[in-house]
């Protein structure tokens, strides 16, 4: 049931390897964890369920399917409005804190103003998630604890896909409101796909994303007003044929946004995703353009 509310994480992320490592892709969902441990609930002034409002909830199901396909999926089992995996490790907004950040903290970046850092001081609707300022301590244990293992992990599987393969294809999935996008002529977008402005991915992956998409239905925009966050940028790096591309998926489709339930058509979503995603690679495997996501 969820969210889960527990003393610890245990543990703090999962990787589920395919049977065989058969496709050049890592899936990661780094912000549908729903298992809130009760020291953070006793810190914030929100209930469980407004701290979920920050949650990409459900979507770990979504790409479910991913080991299937021949790539791992790794997810984080602990909150985003508890530390954003999306964030440099130390964008860190002083007010939240007694005692002083480390001189390397970013504090003037523009998701730290935002009070969306790296241990966020808000949730996705705007409410304070605290009532009293937190020990630094706290925020760096967090950041050991959690974030650097999970992203040395990340990392890990990434190189091991480029090694086997000559190339990696991380997929980094999410979820959005359905009041945060909108399409030029008005109608609401199903997915946007973030690929950093053509920086962090080859053209080519995209192109065959999002032609799998629409051939199922959706619509589809690119990069606004998601273009990809820290995950995106940090590994996407297409000229050492090491690509990433953020899926967005409007969660209007696919759950009741205020009572956080699934839809009926649920299920229907989740198997599309598996199924465009095993429409790429197999254009991958087929040899369509393998040159233009190779290291070069």
């Amino acid at each position: 049931m969820r969210p889960v509310i527990a003393d610890e994480f245990e543990p703090p992320y999962v990787v589920v390897e395919p049977t065989g490592h058969t496709a050049p892709f890592v899936f990661n969902v780094p912000h549908a964890g729903a298992v809130y441990p009760t020291s953070f609930l006793s810190e914030s002034r929100l209930d469980a369920m407004a701290l979920r409002r920050s949650e990409d909830a459900f979507v770990d199901e979504l790409f479910a399917g991913a080991p299937g396909l021949g790539a791992p999926l790794m997810a984080a089992r602990f909150p985003r409005a508890y530390l954003d995996l999306n964030r440099e490790p130390y964008e860190l907004d002083s007010r939240m804190f007694d005692g002083r950040l480390p001189p390397f903290a970013n504090t003037r970046s523009m998701r730290v103003a935002g009070g969306l850092g790296t241990i966020p001081r808000i949730v996705a609707d705007g409410q304070e998630i605290y009532g009293s300022r937190l020990s630094v301590e706290e925020a760096l244990h967090r950041i050991e604890w959690l974030y650097k293992p999970y992203h040395r992990t990340l990392r890990q599987l990434i190189r091991r896909t480029s090694q086997a393969f000559g190339h990696a294809v991380l997929i980094d999935c999410h979820s959005m409101p359905s009041s945060s996008v909108s399409r030029d002529d008005g109608a609401k977008a199903d997915i946007v796909l973030g690929d950093r402005y053509g920086t962090s991915c080859a053209v080519v992956l995209v192109d065959l994303v999002e032609a799998a998409l629409r051939g199922r239905g959706y619509t589809v925009v690119r990069n606004k007003p998601y273009a990809g966050g820290f995950i995106t940028e940090h590994y996407g790096e297409p000229a050492l044929g090491r690509h990433a591309l953020q899926v967005e998926i409007n969660r209007a489709i696919y759950m009741d946004e205020r009572s956080m339930q699934k839809k009926p058509r649920f299920a229907a979503v989740a198997s599309d995703m598996t199924q465009v995603f095993a429409q790429v690679i197999g254009d991958l495997s087929g040899g369509l353009m393998p040159r233009q996501i190779a290291a070069e």
